[in-house]
């Protein structure tokens, strides 16, 4: 009994090896070899999906090649230039021919080929206009000046016997400092930043300058600004690299046991003359199964293991990948919702790699000038007198109104009734004013003193149009051309400029008539970020002296005399009002002076101009400290930073859907400050922490002149304040910090026993601001809050300053605005506005974040399946090296019957509508925590995968093994067994995918069902081929399968038991554990988009408490009123 037990077993056995026509040698011979399936079959997939990723990485290189061939170096430094060869004549040469010491003529509308040391200008004071675009990104213009000495060598022929020395600081990356001096005729002269010409600006409104090359090519600070562009991956492509090393350790442990034991059973496979497996043929073997060569044969096993197992590894994931990738970059690149039709530029994807890496993203970097703002100021309200006028609304009210009562209650007629202004700069209407009226005014004299001023005080320079008499101006920041312009549109025409004049056409309320007026311009005191004030000093046409003075509250306040105070009170209201609805504020004061104190400040401040000591700012500073006081307050102006559209609400609904945005500017830190309130980035009662240098401390280091000193000291202050802020912060958790920290300071805070504790403190902020950034600075930054929080980062920009942010960040995004195309070009992705964000990470993000990470868990789920049953296989066979399936069953499963289902998964699946994206912005956060894409999820994918390919390998081999499998009473060879599991494998995944789809469209219908049409399709094809070549599937599925009712029902059976745990498990998780994602699925799956109380119920658990945008600007003003009501 026993022996035919046994014997019965052997025969179950050797039906797994399928005695076939053409005889047991052949049968044979395929199991001995290492290769359990032939080249062909195996070289040809591969050989179309390396091919395919490397013609999709082909096209995109051509593709970004094209573009940046405009931005070639060489195209650059063939540029042409005038240089002096000798005798006072200049030649025209390419920039890279330059040389430290050449003196080059720059003519207007030019760019500066080197650092240049200004000599002179075609200007009678050697002064000239600089446009450094594309060194901070604004489009101002700047005041730059040589020294006395060298202004009259202000022709060709004047440097026939030119010759000075200058020596000065090393190439360095700072674009606002410089430090040097000049030997000229025997004298030794003092040089700082305002003689300083950088590459790449731009002369503007000055016919020619004559410069001295310091710095070239990759000593000049521009290019120390520089960083090299990284290779870039997204996250998720990483991990799954990882995911591939896990399966491949698989792979090698399963080999190596499945080697192990068969290396163990082949050495007891002959006792005596008795052979166990004697299908093998043990004792005719010459490796393989060769039980006296037990070791090698697991050898060879191992080897022929590692290659049937591969197929645990999907080789097309990738290329998978890479074409959903291509299509969503196209759904982006389509997307009218991210067209801009001002522009006419739509969104464009430059690169398909990261995608899913906008789904995302923790910290937003942006640039200020050009990106936040249109980097246009528009005069929009003003305080005279103690009485406010101009009647229009600004972005950040019409954004605050929209949150409060869920519409703009602005009337439409009132606030478009200036709209027929099409006067760039201007958006002030007020009836009481305009078109002379404010001559009827109660304080009109005051009125007369405000617009006088603002037509006076500034250094702007007009521009006459000969053909139609119109002035244009041309002003050092877009705050003063808004100034002179406002000033003309009510009356008061600033027209013209020399070096002692200021003229101007103003109303008078006499005779009625616009009359002219010219005033002695005597001094200019200008301004700068510790000064934060500008004043001019002048004589009128009756000769008297004149004092006009604008500034900054926190400094013009208390200058002002106890009998200028008459309409403070309601001044400081009216400015905090402007404050609060996002304007930036300026005080406008005066005083008269006499002759004897006039002449007694210009002889020290021409003195402290003169001077070359290093305390000469301070003795700058001094002087005009003591002619600045006892002002005469008029009144204060307010002026609209001209937000790009829509950006109030965008980043409102970025900070609700988690996201940080920092800001880093090259501005001045007040304009910066400006900005932060007007896109409400700060609020009112939001507390700042502020990180400068300009302490007492710091400053009496400076005037040491000591380097070490200064920096010893410097970072000394930086470590104090950010250890002090930490400090705030911890002590009072509940309340909302701003970060704000200047240039200088950062230069210190990024240094690398500092930036740790920097990071700590701005990530511990609500906001963080960073002024006065150099282009490599914010790259510095970039790559802090990247390394050190470990978070997906991504910066966004518009000018060549942004350029090493862009790079920097692991998603780099251009402004396609009027700054160039340098950032564009270095860029990811381009969009025209910054509001498109908002649908590009709300939506697209969270769309493609969505899709890829489900497709790549879905990829090895199949494969699991497949690989499971491969070895579950080879298991039974005695570790054999016997595949389960025929060759080409093997090689086409990834690239044909699995492949096109899961690539329409990460095309078309959407879990929720754009709209609901957009309505519910904490789903984003999905990513952000990426829920989806956690080895957690990854390894229940698995899972999922291992148990429907054991429940698919043991009822198969159940129901078919050892019944008759058809009515003639044949049983189930490998040549059956093989298709019928590979029919339940396809019919299982892609059931599955099914199952997992979350939006069906027609072409995924049609990839789902038509990838288990075409595996039949190709039974029956392949199998009528030559059995020479169709090998196991000749006819199978015609002759065999198709006939008999077992194989139906088998499928039916398999499929819906490996399919029903999932179905169990996502009913209980969807209908009892819903997360918050799930809600949001049922409004749209159960109909209950029309149930409001449902709808609000979830729409307020997508509301975060943030202490940025408007809405928890909206928040503090409501919790500040009910304070107030309790108290």
């Amino acid at each position: 009994m026993k022996m035919v037990k046994d014997k019965r077993k052997k025969m179950h056995l050797s039906k797994m090896y399928s005695l076939r026509r053409k005889g047991f040698e052949e049968d044979h011979s395929q199991i001995g070899g290492p290769a359990p399936y032939s080249a062909v079959s195996a070289i040809l997939p591969l050989i179309v999906v390396i091919g395919a990723t490397m013609v999709k990485e082909g096209i995109e290189d051509w593709q970004r090649q094209q573009q940046i061939e405009i931005l070639k170096d060489h195209e650059v430094n063939n540029r042409k230039v005038k240089v002096h060869r000798r005798g006072g004549v200049f030649e025209t040469s390419q920039w890279k021919k330059l040389k430290v010491g050449d003196i080059v003529k720059v003519e207007k509308d030019e760019f500066f080929p080197a650092d240049l040391l200004l000599l002179s200008s075609s200007y009678e004071d050697a002064i000239c206009y600089v446009e450094t675009m594309n060194l901070d990104g604004e489009t101002n213009l700047k005041l730059k000046q040589s020294l006395d000495v060298t202004s009259l060598y202000n022709e060709d022929s004047k440097f026939n016997n030119f010759k000075a020395t200058v020596k000065c600081e090393d190439p360095n990356a700072s674009l606002y400092t410089f430090v040097g001096t000049m030997n000229f005729q025997e004298q030794r002269y003092a040089l700082s930043p305002q003689q300083l010409l950088l590459r790449d600006s731009k002369l503007r409104n000055t016919d020619y300058i004559y410069g001295a090359v310091i710095f070239t090519g990759h000593d000049t600070k521009v290019i120390q600004n520089s960083t090299d562009p990284p290779s870039k991956r997204s996250k998720i492509e990483k991990r799954t690299d990882h995911i591939i090393y896990f399966l491949f350790f698989v792979l090698f442990l399963m080999a190596f046991t499945g080697s192990i034991y068969f290396g163990v059973v082949t050495k007891d496979d002959l006792d005596g003359n008795r052979m166990k497996r004697w299908y093998l043929r043990p004792d005719d073997s010459e490796i393989f199964f060769d039980p006296k060569k037990a070791p090698i044969a697991a050898i060879y096993h191992f080897l022929t293991a590692v290659l049937l197992y591969t197929y645990l590894i999907p080789i097309s994931l990738y290329v998978s990948v890479e074409i959903v990738k291509v299509l969503q970059t196209v759904f982006i690149n389509k997307d009218v919702h991210m067209y801009d039709e001002e522009s006419d530029k739509p969104a464009h994807a430059r690169t398909s790699n990261l995608t899913e890496e906008l789904g995302q993203i923790d910290t937003i970097l942006s640039d200020k000038t050009g990106t936040l703002t249109c980097n246009s100021m528009e005069f929009i309200k003003c305080s005279v007198a103690g009485t406010a006028y101009g009647r229009g609304v600004t972005e950040v009210e019409r954004s605050m109104a929209k949150r409060v009562n869920g519409e703009d209650h602005f009337d439409e007629n009132g606030t478009e009734a200036y709209s027929h202004l099409s006067v760039k700069g201007y958006k002030f209407e007020d009836e009481r004013i305009t078109n002379g009226r404010w001559v009827n005014e109660p304080h009109s004299d005051v009125i007369q003193k405000f617009l006088r001023l603002l037509a006076i005080c500034h250094t702007a320079i007009p521009d006459v149009d000969e053909e139609t008499g119109k002035v244009t101006y041309e002003a050092e920041s877009p705050d003063e051309s808004a100034f002179v312009i406002a000033a003309r549109e009510l009356g008061f025409e600033f027209y013209k400029r020399t070096q002692t004049s200021v003229s101007f056409m103003e109303f008078d309320p006499k005779s009625k008539k616009h009359v002219e007026r010219s005033y002695e311009l005597l001094n200019i005191l200008e301004f700068n970020s510790t000064r934060k004030r500008m004043s001019v000093i002048v004589r009128d046409d009756e000769g008297k002296l004149l004092l006009l003075c604008k500034g900054a509250d926190s400094v013009m306040f208390e200058r002002i005399s106890k009998k200028g105070r008459q309409f403070e009170e309601k001044t400081r209201d009216h400015v905090h009002e402007y404050a609060d609805a996002g304007l930036r504020t300026l005080i406008l004061a005066y005083r008269e002076l006499n002759e004897k104190e006039y002449e007694e400040f210009n002889e020290k401040f021409t003195e402290a101009k003169n001077s070359v000591s290093a305390e000469r700012d301070d003795m700058i500073s001094e002087v005009t400290d003591q002619i600045e006081n006892d002002l005469i307050l008029l009144g204060a102006t307010a002026i609209e930073d001209k937000l790009q559209k829509g950006v109030p609400e965008t980043i409102d609904k970025l900070a609700q859907a988690g996201i940080k945005i920092w800001v880093l500017t090259g501005d001045k830190m007040e304009t910066a400050i400006n900005i932060g309130f007007a896109c409400s980035l700060l609020r009112q009662g939001m507390k700042q922490i502020v990180i400068t240098l300009e302490s007492p401390e710091i400053i009496a280091a400076e005037k040491s002149g000591d380097k070490n000193s200064i920096a010893r000291v410097s970072k000394n202050s930086v470590q104090k304040q950010i250890a002090a802020g930490k400090a705030q912060i911890n002590a009072s958790k509940s309340d909302a910090y701003a970060l704000i920290i200047d240039g200088k300071s950062l230069a210190y805070a990024l240094s690398d026993d500092t930036k740790n504790e920097f990071l700590d403190l701005a990530v511990g902020c609500a906001s963080v601001i960073c002024c006065r950034s150099s282009p490599k600075q914010k790259a510095l930054v970039t790559r802090l809050v990247k390394e050190g929080t470990g978070k997906t980062v991504l910066a966004i920009g518009d000018g060549a300053n942004d350029v090493g942010m862009l790079q920097e960040a692991d998603i780099g995004i251009g402004i396609s605005g009027v700054e160039g195309m340098q950032a564009v070009m270095s860029s990811d992705i381009a969009i025209a506005q910054f509001r498109f964000l908002e649908r590009l990470l709300l939506v697209h993000g969270h769309w493609s974040y969505r899709r890829i990470s489900s497709m790549i868990s879905y990829f090895f789920y199949k494969n699991i399946v497949f690989g499971t049953t491969v070895f579950l296989y080879e298991a039974y066979a005695s570790f054999s090296g016997q595949p389960a399936y025929n060759d080409w069953y093997l090689s086409l499963y990834n690239v044909f019957f699995t492949s096109l289902p899961v690539i329409a998964l990460g095309v078309f699946d959407q879990d929720v509508s754009a709209r609901l994206c957009l309505k519910f912005p904490l789903l984003y956060q999905e990513g952000v925590q990426n829920t989806l894409f956690r080895w957690r999820r990854i390894f229940s994918w698995m899972v999922n995968g291992l148990f429907s390919g054991i429940i698919i390998f043991f009822l198969c081999m159940k129901s078919l093994n050892p019944e008759s499998y058809d009515k003639n009473g044949k049983t189930a060879g490998m040549e059956i067994m093989g298709a019928t599991m590979y029919s339940c494998v396809v019919w299982v995944v892609n059931c599955q995918m099914a199952l997992a789809v979350s939006y069906f469209t027609l072409i995924q219908h049609i990839f789902i069902w038509g990838g288990i049409f075409l595996w039949y399709l190709f039974l029956i094809v392949y199998g009528a081929l030559p059995s020479s070549a169709s090998t196991t599937a000749y006819k199978v599925f015609v002759e065999t399968l198709a006939p008999a009712p077992t194989y139906w029902l088998v499928t039916l059976f398999v499929v819906t038991a490996s399919l029903v745990p999932y179905i169990c498990f996502k009913a209980v998780q969807m209908r009892f554990f819903p997360g918050y994602h799930g809600m949001v699925q049922w409004i749209r799956h159960d109909g209950r988009a029309n149930d409001p109380e449902y709808f609000q119920m979830v729409r307020q658990q997508s509301i975060r408490t943030t202490n940025v945008g408007f809405t928890a600007r909206s928040i503090a003003r409501d919790n500040e009123f009910d304070w107030h009501l309790e108290r």
